[in-house]
């Protein structure tokens, strides 16, 4: 059983963990949100869900006892339990900050998650943003959604995982291909602790993120195998579940099913895989090396 995660945290002489009081199956004991820094200004990674008073007393306790000033927020990616209270916090516990969010794409003007009175900057993959005691760099790494990012404190080597890697548990995922492109460019980051999104923290960073691409590896090598057995024949989704997941409870292989999705979208783009439409229902197909050199 996971270790009961305490409200505030302080984790080092620039790092408190706030937790966003908003637990439930997907973000387990609520949002972990950090504020970082040693001196008066500080940045704050992650603002949980909109009007969670818990939290923001919480939040406000901290800010009024290290008597700091929120300079900046930096919101990991879109999903509402990160940006959520940015509505709250803005112009009230964080008097003027600075609020930092990567783009969903390139032609992203605004964001929709956000009230349009409130100003975003849009962060840029390599971008480093300094307070006292701490200076924190930005990493691009969608799969989780197109506009997740991740952070490293440079000073101790730390990594700010968002959603990207959790205390417990796997991650869900928009998009595989981009997802584990993103796990890789983390593990070479080598950071030598995780402070993730949602969860306990991670004391084997190396370790966990080796998992995670070791088990989306399993998967994916099922699948492939499972298509190339039944060449003759065209799959869908769940014909796919049926074969690979055949110790998952019936009621959960709908979640299989989405997943299996995922992987062969990968696949697809790959070119080890090919989608078949089969009276208007996608169904899959092993692409032999042979015919693929053809």
């Amino acid at each position: 059983m996971a270790a009961v995660i305490p409200p505030v945290t302080k984790l080092s002489t620039s790092i408190i963990r706030i937790l966003g009081c908003n637990p439930g199956p997907m973000t387990l004991q609520g949002t972990n949100t950090y504020l970082i820094g040693s001196g008066k200004n500080r940045i704050l990674v992650d603002t949980g869900d909109n009007n969670i008073p818990e939290y923001q007393k919480h939040l406000s306790d901290v800010v009024n006892s290290e008597k700091a000033n929120i300079e900046h927020i930096v919101l990991t990616h879109w999903h509402h339990d990160h940006v959520g209270g940015v509505e709250n916090i803005y112009k009230t516990i964080a008097k003027n900050p600075i609020i930092w969010k990567h783009k969903k794409s390139s032609e992203d003007s605004a964001d929709n998650e956000l009230p349009a009175s409130i100003p975003i900057e849009w962060l840029r993959d390599g971008q480093e943003i300094k307070v006292e005691g701490a200076t924190v760099k930005v990493h691009h790494t969608p799969g989780h959604t197109t506009d997740h990012i991740v952070l490293t404190c440079l000073e101790e080597n730390i990594l700010f995982s968002g959603d990207c890697i959790l205390g417990e548990g796997t991650a869900v995922f928009e998009d595989l291909y981009t997802y584990m492109k993103s796990l890789q460019k983390i593990l070479d980051l080598k950071p030598n602790i995780i402070y993730p999104g949602h969860g306990n923290i991670v004391k084997e960073p190396v370790e966990k993120i080796e998992y995670y691409i070791a088990h989306r590896n399993q998967r994916e090598e099922q699948i492939l195998e499972a298509l190339k057995t039944n060449s003759d024949k065209n799959l869908n989704e769940m014909d796919l579940v049926k074969i690979i997941y055949t110790e998952t409870p019936e009621h959960l292989w709908p979640a299989a099913a989405y997943n299996v999705n995922h992987h062969l979208t990968k696949l697809v783009k790959e070119c080890k895989v090919k989608c078949v439409n089969n009276d208007g229902e996608n169904r899959w197909q092993y692409i032999s090396k042979t015919s693929s050199n053809l």
